[in-house]
């Protein structure tokens, strides 16, 4: 191996040089971007930046809301200054219409547009469809009215009128009325000459709709004395507040002083969820924001505009509050809500920006970087796959490991070594000592404990005279290749096999590792033992060699298992009365002709998963009760009703015999059941033994 290496002078990398020159790369590279922006900076710079940003957000919000206020009061301003206004000439009069209704196309945040004079005069025009379906179905209209225009004319003495007109003005439908209504007595007529410092009256319940919304009005200021207004549904606001929005999951919306939200882009459902009282609005703890309610508090009380809070889940927000200027002493103020984290993702990705000019100072490194990490991960994460396998108790040949890195080449060559170690070591110890070995980092030692086994013992029948004239290393093959069959169905039915005795095979069930049924799995190995016995020996028959007819004991109950032996030579076994049991009960097999005896153990431990024939009643050596012996049949689901009624039957004769022994009545049972079943080697054995005790006793008289 020395002169092999000093002959290739194979080019070998120290591993200690590579983890350095990585590890030097990586903290200077994460090193110098601590340094420039530790993580408690970037929260106070997180922090500062979304507190500056939402308020010029909140401001640039409110303004523009202030903006479409401001837009429906140059409208009104417009309005006002025409003559027909001024006058009240507003009866038939087809260009103020045609006017109002351009204004109101666009004005799409206007529900409607009215005059009221001080002489009970009023002109009004609705948008129909921009309010509540429930005020289209109330007026009972056809589709075809876009819009509703109300005249009551005090000055012209005609009647009060109400039109529905189409979208191009054309007149649907016309009703008398409403006589009732009186301008002069709606809170926007009266707070106009109170107050005319302010653009808005509300929030109230309209008259037409019945639903709440703010007015925004002023005095006309030139000809008759009156107010000229228009009307802003809160859910109009919805669409306003939405495009405000903030990012993914923030929130912009308006409340009023009394804590009621007068504006939310889900303004429908929050009132919706107030059904006890519809002509109110919700208060800001609808938002499921606990944390808001006392942020709200402290602006009010002078705290700074813009604040930090949490939510119950732990998720920090931030919060700017900034007053409508249109509002005036309406009190309107614009919230706007967003999450913090989402500021920080955006100076994340700013950041990238400032960090590439960073990476492009240490970019030329870069290259070799991921050449030499490259050239040391690969073969570390196959060495470390290998030995996850090995952990596993995955040892089944693989190929070594090779690398350039004198260090990884070495581990490899130790990885294939301890790869091929295990695999020996589990060829002379059972697999699951070993894997517990591998598992738990433990090593053998001397010693034992008391648990419950299932055991079982083989033996091929005839062994010897089939094999002592066949040549011996074929005898070895042939016979290697009956125990690994036997050995792959017991392992696969969790049984650990202890050794090989010649031809016979010791195993047993429950140790090293628990297995609670172990006594089931222990009859379905014998039953798959015997499957593939029988595949195995027509394999043996086409190539000419003897079959191995495999006879079974088996026997649960107390031994004692471990290591026994020497410090340098041990055996991990099972010793105890229960082991040399079971060994007789395979060699009974010989007297009844049978391949599976176990004991009355075995049959109450599984109770009726499997079918099973009494056999005899034996008095083993040692034993000072005697021990009931069955024959193990099948899987009882598996069982045809042939092989039932057959165990059965034959049960009942056993009892007869063991009740009554050779009485004429037994006899008679035994003979009809041999008349049935001629060949049976169980029920011959017992008519033999009958026939012997008969003569007995007649040589003894």
């Amino acid at each position: 191996m020395t002169g092999e290496k000093t002959s290739k002078r194979v080019f070998r990398i120290g591993y200690q040089t590579s983890i350095i020159t990585v590890f030097v790369g990586v903290v200077l590279l994460v090193g110098l971007t601590l340094v420039y922006l530790s993580f408690e900076r970037v929260t106070a710079i997180t922090r500062t930046a979304a507190s500056g940003f939402i308020e010029k957000v909140a401001q640039l919000g409110a303004d523009h809301i202030d903006e479409q206020f401001k837009n429906v009061r140059d409208n009104l301003d417009i309005l006002s200054g025409l003559p027909p206004i001024q006058e009240a000439d507003i009866a038939d009069n087809t260009r103020l219409y045609s006017l109002m209704a351009a204004m109101l196309r666009n004005n799409p945040q206007l529900f409607n547009l009215y005059v009221g004079y001080e002489d009970g005069s009023f002109i009004e025009m609705d948008v129909i469809d921009r309010a509540q379906p429930s005020f289209r179905k109330g007026l009972n209209v056809d589709e075809d009215a876009a819009f509703r225009l109300v005249v009551i004319s005090r000055t012209a003495g005609a009647a009060p009128v109400t039109q529905y007109l189409s979208e191009n003005l054309i007149q649907v439908a016309e009703v008398a009325g409403p006589a009732s209504y009186d301008p002069r007595q709606r809170p926007w007529y009266v707070e106009a000459f109170k107050n005319d410092k302010t653009l808005l009256t509300g929030p109230y319940v309209f008259y037409a709709t019945g639903e709440p919304g703010y007015t925004l009005r002023t005095p006309l200021r030139e000809g008759r004395r009156g107010v000229i207004a228009g009307d802003l549904l809160l859910n109009r606001f919805e669409d306003m507040l939405a495009e405000q929005k903030l990012g993914q999951s923030g929130l912009a919306f308006l409340f009023n002083d009394a804590g009621r939200i007068v504006g939310h882009p889900e303004m429908n459902r929050l009132m919706a969820e107030i059904p006890e009282r519809q002509d109110d609005l919700p208060q800001i703890g609808a938002l499921r924001l606990p944390a808001l309610v006392p942020v709200i508090r402290s602006w009010r009380d002078g705290g700074a505009a813009q604040q930090f809070f949490a939510d119950a889940s732990g998720r920090t927000y931030v919060a700017a509050v900034h007053r409508l200027e249109t509002a005036g002493s309406a009190n309107i103020r614009m919230a706007m809500v967003a999450p913090l984290d989402e500021f920080y993702a955006q100076i994340i990705d700013e950041r990238r920006t400032l960090f590439a000019l960073a990476l492009a100072f240490v970019g030329a490194t870069l290259p070799f970087a991921f050449w030499l990490g490259s050239l040391m991960a690969q073969p570390l994460r196959k060495l470390a796959d290998e030995t996850d396998a090995i952990q596993r108790f995955e040892i089944t040949e693989r190929p070594r490991v090779h690398s350039v890195i004198a260090e990884i080449e070495e581990l490899g060559r130790s990885v294939f070594t301890m790869r091929s170690v295990v695999r020996s070591f589990a060829s002379f110890i059972p697999r699951q000592i070993v894997r517990q070995l591998i598992e738990t980092g433990s090593s053998l030692s001397l010693g034992g404990s008391r648990r419950e086994v299932t055991v079982l013992f083989t033996d091929v029948a005839d062994f010897t005279a089939k094999t002592e004239r066949a040549d011996p290393s074929q005898v070895m093959i042939h016979t290697s290749r009956y125990f690994a069959v036997l050995s792959d169905e017991i392992m696969r039915h969790q049984g650990t096999v202890d050794k090989y005795i010649g031809d016979a095979v010791m195993a047993f069930w429950n140790a090293p590792a628990d297995d609670p049924d172990h006594t089931v799995n222990a009859c379905r190995a014998i039953l798959a033992c015997l499957a593939a016995n029988e595949a195995l020996n027509k394999e043996f028959r086409r190539e000419g060699w003897p079959p191995y007819d495999t006879r079974f004991g088996l026997h649960v109950g107390d031994a004692v298992v471990g290591n026994i032996g020497s410090s340098d030579r041990m055996n991990y076994t099972a010793l105890g009365a229960t082991i040399n049991l079971a060994s007789r009960l395979e060699g009974l097999n010989k007297n009844y002709g049978t391949r599976v005896l176990v004991s009355a153990a075995v049959r109450a431990s599984v109770g009726d998963r499997f079918l099973f024939r009494s056999v005899d009643s034996i008095t083993p050596k040692g034993f000072a009760d005697a021990i009931e012996v069955s024959e193990l049949r099948g899987e009882l689901a598996h069982a045809d009703e042939a092989e039932v009624a057959m165990c059965r039957r034959w049960d009942e004769v056993f009892a007869a015999i063991a009740q009554d022994g050779a009485a004429e009545t037994t006899r008679v049972r035994l003979s009809g059941f041999l008349h049935d079943y001629p060949k049976d080697s169980v029920a011959l054995f017992h008519a033999q033994r009958f026939r012997s005790a008969a003569r007995n006793a007649g040589a003894a008289a």
